[in-house]
This record gives C-alpha cells, sequence and structure tokens, in this order.
C-alpha cells in the first residue's frame, strides 16, 4: 500500500527525472538544484548582480573555455570536447508546441466565456484570483516569487508523499468547510446574476 501511494504521488507528478528530482529520488540532482536556486537567487536579490551581465560573463567563460579546449586538442591530440548535438528535434518542438497550445486554447476559452457569453462566474472567479495573485505578487518581486516557488516544489511533494494519510484527511475537511462556503455565496450572490440566455445571444 505504502510503495502504491509513493508510485501514485511519482506519476502524478509525470513519472520522469523531473518528478526524481522533486521527490528527491535522485538526491544528488535535487540538492544541486536547491544549491543552484540558491546561489542565484543570493546573487540577484542580496548581491545585486545583474540578470544580463551574468548571463554574457557566464556564456563569455563558456566560450573562451570551449574555445581554447579545441585548440588545445587540436595541437596535443587531444579529444575535442564532448558537446551534444545542439539542436532542437522537431519532435521536441512539435510536443512543447502541442502543450502551450492546450493552455493557450483554454486560456482563450475563459476570455471568450467572460468577453462574449458575459458569465458573471467565470469572471469573478477570474477576478479573485488575479487580485490574489497581485496582492502576493506585491510582497516580493518576481525573482523571490520563483525562487519561493522552486523551494515549495523541492518541499510540499515530498512531505505529501511521505504524510500522504494525514495530509488527505485535513485536505478533506478543507475541502468540505470551503464547499459549504462557497455553495453558501452560490446561492446569497451568484445564482442572482443574471446570465446571458442562449437566445439572446443568437439575436445579437
Amino acid at each position: 500500500m505504502e510503495k502504491s501511494r509513493r508510485s501514485s504521488v511519482h506519476r502524478t507528478l509525470g513519472g520522469g527525472a523531473v518528478a526524481d528530482v522533486i521527490l528527491w529520488r535522485k538526491w544528488t540532482l535535487s540538492a544541486a538544484f536547491l544549491v543552484g536556486s540558491t546561489a542565484l537567487w543570493f546573487l540577484f536579490e542580496r548581491a545585486g548582480y545583474n540578470l544580463l551581465s551574468f548571463i554574457s560573463n557566464v556564456l563569455l567563460l563558456l566560450i573562451v573555455i570551449l574555445f581554447f579546449w579545441a585548440k588545445s586538442a587540436s595541437i596535443l591530440n587531444r579529444p575535442l570536447p564532448p558537446l551534444p548535438n545542439l539542436e532542437i528535434s522537431e519532435e521536441a518542438s512539435v510536443k512543447a508546441a502541442d502543450e502551450l497550445r492546450v493552455w493557450v486554447n483554454y486560456a482563450l476559452s475563459i476570455a471568450h466565456d467572460i468577453a462574449i457569453g458575459g458569465n458573471w462566474r467565470v469572471f469573478l472567479k477570474v477576478a479573485t484570483l488575479l487580485w490574489v495573485i497581485s496582492y502576493i505578487g506585491s510582497f516580493f518581486n518576481s525573482l523571490t516569487l520563483i525562487y519561493i516557488g522552486v523551494l515549495v516544489s523541492l518541499s510540499l511533494p515530498v512531505l505529501y508523499e511521505k504524510y500522504q494519510n494525514p495530509i488527505d484527511d485535513k485536505l478533506s475537511v478543507a475541502y468540505n468547510i470551503a464547499r459549504i462556503q462557497y455553495e453558501k455565496i452560490d446561492s446569497l450572490v451568484l445564482q442572482k446574476i443574471p446570465l446571458a440566455s442562449k437566445k439572446e445571444k443568437k439575436t445579437e
């Protein structure tokens, strides 16, 4: 049972290398990702390092190393730098485009319901969500928010995998409370908001 629960969490996260890193199955990569993210956050947020200058300096250092490595290899009859084939495959680009298309179509369908359909319920939900994001973002800058997201992604999933049963019980109670409150708001406010009927849409 314990193994099936763990495998279900791993499968939910995609079941690949990313899931292994998030769940600390490959702790060396997870630790390296955490240390690297912390170092980058410290450089840009605390030390005041500029992102453009950092990228330029890293690329410059990489190009210099590879250039002199290749030159010395030809002179000393040593192997060239072990670089992979630096190109994006058509399969990877098509897969990424398909994933992006799904999310874009979903966002456009929500925008259509708000702008054309006049769906007040969707409008209020989206407006509330955007307001919450804006309110949270007012306390942090974008880099700190990304770093917090990294910390959360490397901590919450592995804690949930370890303590899934008690967490599910607490979430179930919280969900029932939130559902009851939403039903009250829905009956008192949202259901009283007039929605555009299909006949009105056709005549328009």
